[in-house]
Protein backbone atom coordinates (compact mmCIF):
# COMPACT_ATOMS: atom_id res chain seq x y z
CA UNK A 1 0.00 0.00 0.00
CA UNK A 2 0.92 3.46 -1.02
CA UNK A 3 1.32 6.33 1.32
CA UNK A 4 -1.12 8.09 -0.41
CA UNK A 5 -3.14 4.93 0.21
CA UNK A 6 -2.45 5.24 3.57
CA UNK A 7 -3.49 8.84 4.44
CA UNK A 8 -7.10 7.92 2.80
CA UNK A 9 -7.33 4.91 5.00
CA UNK A 10 -6.77 6.49 7.92
CA UNK A 11 -9.56 9.73 6.57
CA UNK A 12 -12.28 6.96 6.24
CA UNK A 13 -11.73 5.22 9.61
CA UNK A 14 -11.64 8.98 11.21
CA UNK A 15 -14.48 10.21 9.36
CA UNK A 16 -16.29 6.70 10.42
CA UNK A 17 -15.43 7.48 14.22
CA UNK A 18 -15.89 11.05 14.00
CA UNK A 19 -20.38 9.57 12.16
CA UNK A 20 -20.36 7.20 14.57
CA UNK A 21 -19.42 9.59 17.83
CA UNK A 22 -21.76 12.12 16.57
CA UNK A 23 -24.79 9.53 16.24
CA UNK A 24 -23.79 7.59 19.89
CA UNK A 25 -23.80 11.75 21.30
CA UNK A 26 -26.72 12.54 19.68
CA UNK A 27 -28.81 9.37 20.74
CA UNK A 28 -27.39 9.92 24.52
CA UNK A 29 -28.82 13.68 24.44
CA UNK A 30 -32.05 12.75 22.84
CA UNK A 31 -32.33 10.16 25.42
CA UNK A 32 -31.40 11.99 28.53
CA UNK A 33 -32.07 15.64 27.81
CA UNK A 34 -34.53 16.05 25.37
CA UNK A 35 -37.03 12.57 25.91
CA UNK A 36 -37.58 13.33 30.21
CA UNK A 37 -37.71 17.06 29.68
CA UNK A 38 -40.71 16.70 26.93
CA UNK A 39 -42.36 14.39 29.79
CA UNK A 40 -41.92 16.89 32.07
CA UNK A 41 -43.94 19.10 30.31
CA UNK A 42 -46.76 17.23 29.52
CA UNK A 43 -46.65 15.50 33.37
CA UNK A 44 -45.66 18.76 34.88
CA UNK A 45 -44.34 18.70 38.32
CA UNK A 46 -45.88 15.51 39.00
CA UNK A 47 -43.05 14.05 37.34
CA UNK A 48 -40.49 15.17 40.14
CA UNK A 49 -42.57 13.60 43.24
CA UNK A 50 -39.69 10.80 43.78
CA UNK A 51 -37.07 13.33 43.24
CA UNK A 52 -38.68 15.98 45.98
CA UNK A 53 -39.27 13.42 48.24
CA UNK A 54 -35.85 11.88 48.16
CA UNK A 55 -34.24 14.81 48.50
CA UNK A 56 -36.35 16.18 51.05
CA UNK A 57 -36.49 12.88 53.14
CA UNK A 58 -32.32 13.44 53.35
CA UNK A 59 -32.63 16.63 54.28
CA UNK A 60 -35.09 15.98 56.71
CA UNK A 61 -33.18 12.72 58.80
CA UNK A 62 -29.99 14.81 58.51
CA UNK A 63 -31.56 18.02 60.27
CA UNK A 64 -32.65 15.55 63.09
CA UNK A 65 -29.57 13.84 63.21
CA UNK A 66 -28.03 17.14 64.54
CA UNK A 67 -29.94 16.14 67.98
CA UNK A 68 -28.53 13.30 70.32
CA UNK A 69 -32.16 12.46 71.03
CA UNK A 70 -33.07 12.56 66.99
CA UNK A 71 -29.65 10.84 66.18
CA UNK A 72 -30.56 7.87 68.41
CA UNK A 73 -34.11 7.89 66.50
CA UNK A 74 -32.69 8.06 62.91
CA UNK A 75 -30.41 4.84 63.87
CA UNK A 76 -32.93 3.48 65.31
CA UNK A 77 -35.27 3.50 62.37
CA UNK A 78 -32.63 3.61 59.50
CA UNK A 79 -29.67 2.59 60.78
CA UNK A 80 -28.35 -0.64 58.96
CA UNK A 81 -25.56 -2.89 60.05
CA UNK A 82 -24.08 -6.09 58.95
CA UNK A 83 -23.86 -7.60 62.57
CA UNK A 84 -27.86 -6.58 62.90
CA UNK A 85 -30.10 -9.75 62.22
CA UNK A 86 -30.97 -10.28 58.39
CA UNK A 87 -34.84 -9.30 59.14
CA UNK A 88 -34.24 -6.54 61.10
CA UNK A 89 -31.33 -4.92 58.56
CA UNK A 90 -34.58 -5.87 55.37
CA UNK A 91 -36.83 -3.81 57.88
CA UNK A 92 -34.57 -0.64 58.52
CA UNK A 93 -33.01 -0.64 54.78
CA UNK A 94 -36.22 1.16 53.42
CA UNK A 95 -35.77 3.77 55.35
CA UNK A 96 -31.40 4.18 55.29
CA UNK A 97 -32.43 5.31 51.73
CA UNK A 98 -32.88 8.69 53.28
CA UNK A 99 -30.66 8.38 56.09
CA UNK A 100 -27.11 10.59 55.03
CA UNK A 101 -24.26 8.87 55.04
CA UNK A 102 -21.37 9.91 57.64
CA UNK A 103 -18.06 10.23 54.92
CA UNK A 104 -20.19 11.67 52.28
CA UNK A 105 -21.60 15.44 52.06
CA UNK A 106 -24.81 15.72 52.12
CA UNK A 107 -25.48 18.99 50.19
CA UNK A 108 -23.26 17.81 47.33
CA UNK A 109 -24.97 14.34 47.61
CA UNK A 110 -28.80 15.93 46.96
CA UNK A 111 -28.30 16.74 43.68
CA UNK A 112 -27.22 13.66 42.20
CA UNK A 113 -30.06 12.25 44.48
CA UNK A 114 -32.37 14.57 42.51
CA UNK A 115 -31.12 14.34 39.11
CA UNK A 116 -31.23 10.20 39.68
CA UNK A 117 -34.62 9.79 40.92
CA UNK A 118 -36.05 12.78 38.12
CA UNK A 119 -34.60 11.27 35.45
CA UNK A 120 -35.76 7.59 36.27
CA UNK A 121 -39.49 8.86 37.14
CA UNK A 122 -39.61 10.19 34.00
CA UNK A 123 -38.12 7.68 31.69
CA UNK A 124 -39.28 4.51 34.18
CA UNK A 125 -41.98 5.37 36.15
CA UNK A 126 -42.34 5.41 39.67
CA UNK A 127 -43.06 1.74 40.49
CA UNK A 128 -39.85 0.80 38.29
CA UNK A 129 -37.97 3.59 40.10
CA UNK A 130 -38.63 2.43 43.30
CA UNK A 131 -37.99 -1.60 42.33
CA UNK A 132 -34.93 -0.71 40.81
CA UNK A 133 -32.94 1.71 43.81
CA UNK A 134 -34.75 -0.85 46.44
CA UNK A 135 -33.24 -3.92 44.49
CA UNK A 136 -29.72 -2.47 43.96
CA UNK A 137 -29.59 -1.07 47.67
CA UNK A 138 -30.58 -4.56 48.96
CA UNK A 139 -28.23 -6.44 46.72
CA UNK A 140 -24.87 -4.37 47.97
CA UNK A 141 -26.44 -4.61 51.81
CA UNK A 142 -26.75 -8.51 51.38
CA UNK A 143 -23.11 -9.19 49.56
CA UNK A 144 -21.53 -7.16 52.03
CA UNK A 145 -22.84 -9.15 54.65
CA UNK A 146 -21.38 -12.14 52.34
CA UNK A 147 -18.18 -10.54 52.44
CA UNK A 148 -18.18 -9.80 56.22
CA UNK A 149 -19.47 -13.05 56.68
CA UNK A 150 -16.51 -14.64 54.79
CA UNK A 151 -13.90 -12.67 56.41
CA UNK A 152 -10.05 -11.95 54.84
CA UNK A 153 -8.61 -13.80 52.31
CA UNK A 154 -10.76 -15.12 49.54
CA UNK A 155 -8.77 -13.33 46.86
CA UNK A 156 -10.06 -10.00 48.00
CA UNK A 157 -13.57 -11.14 48.20
CA UNK A 158 -13.78 -11.01 52.05
CA UNK A 159 -13.93 -8.28 54.37
CA UNK A 160 -12.74 -8.21 57.83
CA UNK A 161 -14.83 -8.88 61.07
CA UNK A 162 -14.76 -5.20 61.96
CA UNK A 163 -16.78 -4.13 59.16
CA UNK A 164 -19.69 -5.17 60.27
CA UNK A 165 -20.43 -2.41 63.08
CA UNK A 166 -19.80 0.33 60.46
CA UNK A 167 -23.13 2.25 59.94
CA UNK A 168 -24.68 1.20 56.21
CA UNK A 169 -26.61 4.06 55.60
CA UNK A 170 -27.08 6.60 52.74
CA UNK A 171 -28.97 6.96 49.21
CA UNK A 172 -25.35 6.52 47.19
CA UNK A 173 -26.32 2.57 46.13
CA UNK A 174 -29.52 3.48 45.23
CA UNK A 175 -28.06 6.59 42.67
CA UNK A 176 -25.28 4.52 41.39
CA UNK A 177 -28.26 1.73 40.31
CA UNK A 178 -30.35 3.90 38.79
CA UNK A 179 -27.57 5.98 36.84
CA UNK A 180 -26.07 2.52 35.44
CA UNK A 181 -29.62 0.80 34.90
CA UNK A 182 -31.00 4.13 32.80
CA UNK A 183 -27.73 3.92 30.94
CA UNK A 184 -27.58 0.42 30.14
CA UNK A 185 -31.22 0.71 29.10
CA UNK A 186 -31.14 4.27 27.24
CA UNK A 187 -27.64 3.47 25.47
CA UNK A 188 -25.83 6.11 27.14
CA UNK A 189 -22.12 5.33 27.17
CA UNK A 190 -20.85 8.33 28.59
CA UNK A 191 -23.39 8.43 31.66
CA UNK A 192 -22.26 4.53 32.09
CA UNK A 193 -18.81 5.45 31.72
CA UNK A 194 -18.81 8.55 34.38
CA UNK A 195 -20.89 6.01 36.43
CA UNK A 196 -19.42 2.95 36.64
CA UNK A 197 -15.72 4.67 36.05
CA UNK A 198 -16.19 6.61 39.04
CA UNK A 199 -17.56 3.77 41.30
CA UNK A 200 -14.32 1.35 39.83
CA UNK A 201 -11.83 3.88 41.19
CA UNK A 202 -13.55 4.78 44.45
CA UNK A 203 -12.84 1.46 45.17
CA UNK A 204 -9.72 1.41 44.24
CA UNK A 205 -8.35 4.80 45.93
CA UNK A 206 -10.46 4.21 49.26
CA UNK A 207 -11.22 0.54 50.20
CA UNK A 208 -14.01 0.57 51.79
CA UNK A 209 -17.69 -0.92 52.53
CA UNK A 210 -19.27 1.77 50.55
CA UNK A 211 -17.18 1.40 47.67
CA UNK A 212 -18.04 -2.68 47.50
CA UNK A 213 -21.52 -1.99 48.02
CA UNK A 214 -21.20 0.46 45.04
CA UNK A 215 -19.64 -2.12 42.77
CA UNK A 216 -22.39 -4.84 43.63
CA UNK A 217 -24.71 -1.94 42.72
CA UNK A 218 -23.61 -1.12 39.40
CA UNK A 219 -23.31 -5.18 39.05
CA UNK A 220 -26.95 -5.64 39.84
CA UNK A 221 -28.10 -2.83 37.92
CA UNK A 222 -26.26 -4.14 34.62
CA UNK A 223 -28.10 -7.16 34.94
CA UNK A 224 -31.71 -5.33 35.32
CA UNK A 225 -30.52 -3.42 32.19
CA UNK A 226 -29.64 -6.25 30.35
CA UNK A 227 -33.14 -8.24 31.42
CA UNK A 228 -35.05 -4.89 30.25
CA UNK A 229 -37.71 -5.96 27.81
CA UNK A 230 -37.18 -9.29 27.92
CA UNK A 231 -40.14 -10.33 30.73
CA UNK A 232 -42.42 -11.45 27.51
CA UNK A 233 -39.92 -14.19 26.54
CA UNK A 234 -38.61 -15.09 30.18
CA UNK A 235 -42.41 -15.80 30.57
CA UNK A 236 -42.56 -17.83 27.09
CA UNK A 237 -39.37 -19.93 28.53
CA UNK A 238 -40.71 -20.38 31.46
CA UNK A 239 -44.58 -21.82 30.28
CA UNK A 240 -42.44 -23.46 27.56
CA UNK A 241 -40.31 -25.25 30.22
CA UNK A 242 -43.35 -25.72 32.32
CA UNK A 243 -45.40 -27.60 29.40
CA UNK A 244 -42.78 -30.14 28.64
CA UNK A 245 -42.36 -31.05 32.30
CA UNK A 246 -46.03 -31.49 32.41
CA UNK A 247 -46.46 -32.67 28.89
CA UNK A 248 -45.48 -36.42 29.83
CA UNK A 249 -49.03 -37.01 31.93
CA UNK A 250 -50.62 -34.97 29.04
CA UNK A 251 -49.72 -36.91 26.46
CA UNK A 252 -49.91 -40.36 28.45
CA UNK A 253 -53.87 -38.94 29.27
CA UNK A 254 -55.59 -38.92 25.44
CA UNK A 255 -54.00 -42.91 24.96
CA UNK A 256 -55.51 -43.91 27.90
CA UNK A 257 -59.24 -42.55 27.40
CA UNK A 258 -60.94 -45.09 24.90
CA UNK A 259 -61.35 -42.90 21.93
CA UNK A 260 -62.59 -45.25 19.88
CA UNK A 261 -65.00 -46.29 21.78
CA UNK A 262 -67.23 -43.01 21.08
CA UNK A 263 -67.58 -43.83 17.42
CA UNK A 264 -69.01 -47.64 18.82
CA UNK A 265 -71.45 -45.64 20.95
CA UNK A 266 -72.83 -43.85 18.80
CA UNK A 267 -76.44 -45.63 16.99
CA UNK A 268 -74.87 -45.00 13.38
CA UNK A 269 -74.83 -48.59 12.58
CA UNK A 270 -77.95 -49.25 15.26
CA UNK A 271 -80.06 -46.86 12.61
CA UNK A 272 -79.99 -49.16 9.59
CA UNK A 273 -80.84 -52.60 11.86
CA UNK A 274 -83.40 -50.84 13.36
CA UNK A 275 -84.80 -49.45 9.72
CA UNK A 276 -86.86 -52.03 8.87
CA UNK A 277 -89.96 -50.68 10.25
CA UNK A 278 -91.78 -51.82 6.92
CA UNK A 279 -91.19 -55.55 7.31
CA UNK A 280 -94.11 -55.74 9.74
CA UNK A 281 -97.19 -54.83 7.32
CA UNK A 282 -95.33 -57.42 5.56
CA UNK A 283 -95.73 -59.88 7.91
CA UNK A 284 -99.27 -59.08 8.71
CA UNK A 285 -101.24 -59.99 5.73
CA UNK A 286 -99.04 -63.58 5.76
CA UNK A 287 -100.77 -64.38 9.20
CA UNK A 288 -104.31 -63.91 8.44
CA UNK A 289 -104.10 -66.20 5.51
CA UNK A 290 -102.51 -68.80 7.52
CA UNK A 291 -105.17 -68.20 10.14
CA UNK A 292 -108.20 -68.28 7.76
CA UNK A 293 -107.30 -71.82 6.06
CA UNK A 294 -107.95 -74.07 8.99
CA UNK A 295 -110.41 -72.39 9.96
CA UNK A 296 -111.95 -73.28 6.69
CA UNK A 297 -110.90 -76.67 7.36
CA UNK A 298 -112.38 -77.26 10.93
CA UNK A 299 -115.44 -75.91 9.36
CA UNK A 300 -115.68 -79.29 6.93
CA UNK A 301 -114.81 -81.47 9.06
CA UNK A 302 -117.28 -79.89 11.38
CA UNK A 303 -119.92 -80.15 8.28
CA UNK A 304 -118.56 -83.70 7.80
CA UNK A 305 -118.99 -85.06 11.35
CA UNK A 306 -122.72 -83.67 11.69
CA UNK A 307 -123.62 -85.85 8.41
CA UNK A 308 -122.11 -89.05 9.45
CA UNK A 309 -124.17 -88.22 12.78
CA UNK A 310 -127.13 -88.11 11.32
CA UNK A 311 -126.80 -90.93 8.76
CA UNK A 312 -126.42 -92.99 11.54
Amino acid sequence: MTTEGRIEWCRALLARLVRFTGRTLRGEWHAIVVEPVRRLIRRGLSGLLLACVAAFGVVFFHDIAQYPLGEVWVTRLGGVRADLPLWLSLLRTPVSLYVPALDLPVWAGITQLFLAFAWAELALGRARTLAISYATTVAGTLTARVMIALGPGWWGFGLPHEYGQVLDTGPSAAVVGLFTYLSVVKRAPVVFTLTGGSMVWESIAVPNLAGREHLIAVGSAIVLGLLHGRRARLQALLRALLSTRDGGPTSIEPTATPAPAEPTATPAPAEPTAAPAPAEPSATPATTPSRAVPAQATADRSKGTAMTSLEC
